[in-house]
């Protein structure tokens, strides 16, 4: 067993050394782009691509198509690009239209509900502004300007007279004038 362990340590000192390793894990665009130039200079430093895979924990096919546009197009090539995908159809002033729509309602707009859904709210895009979505890209342009059409759940307790805590009132129990101290006595 000590032999196991003292066998652990030292895979792990020499395989990985003492370099610095990025976790692995999910990076934004910014933390990419760092990582992309912090390795060009240390291959052009002359470090060789295995190392620099090793400390940065990519592979070296990665390094290595880091290296070939390092050589061919230099450091801005590894520099971060736009972002790919089509550009919004609606224009900020329309985007405001819908913001207004989402507050007057689909009741208002002759959809028959007091609730938005997606497929509603894309309905009703496509009605008043005439640019047709789908629902779930709906859903991201809700999420986008912030809006949500979840109501707000029940407390689960109300203060009743005397400052103490009681069960909102129910259909289906008849002690729901009750307060919590006397529905329980080990709760207050």
């Amino acid at each position: 067993m000590f032999w196991c362990i003292l066998w652990v340590l030292w895979y792990l000192k020499t395989a990985r050394g003492d370099m610095n390793l990025t976790a692995q894990c999910i990076l934004t665009r910014d933390e990419m782009e760092s990582r992309r130039l912090e390795a060009a200079r240390d291959l052009l430093a002359g470090i060789s691509q295995s190392a620099v895979a090793r400390k940065f924990g990519v592979s070296r096919t990665t390094v290595s198509r880091w290296n070939k546009a390092l050589a061919g197009r230099g450091v801005e090539s590894l520099r971060k690009r736009r972002a790919p995908g089509r550009p919004c159809r609606l224009s900020a002033a329309q985007l405001e239209q819908v913001r207004e729509l989402f507050a007057a309602g689909p009741r208002r707009l002759g959809l028959g509900a007091d609730r938005w859904t997606t497929l509603r709210l894309a309905t009703a895009i496509e009605m008043q502004l005439g640019v047709r979505y789908d629902p779930d890209h709906v859903g991201r342009i809700m999420h986008r300007l912030g809006l949500s059409s979840k109501t707000e759940p029940e407390a689960a307790f109300t203060v009743a007279a005397g400052g103490n805590l009681a069960y909102p009132a129910s259909l289906y129990s008849p002690n729901t004038d009750l307060s919590v101290s006397e529905i329980s006595p080990t709760v207050a």
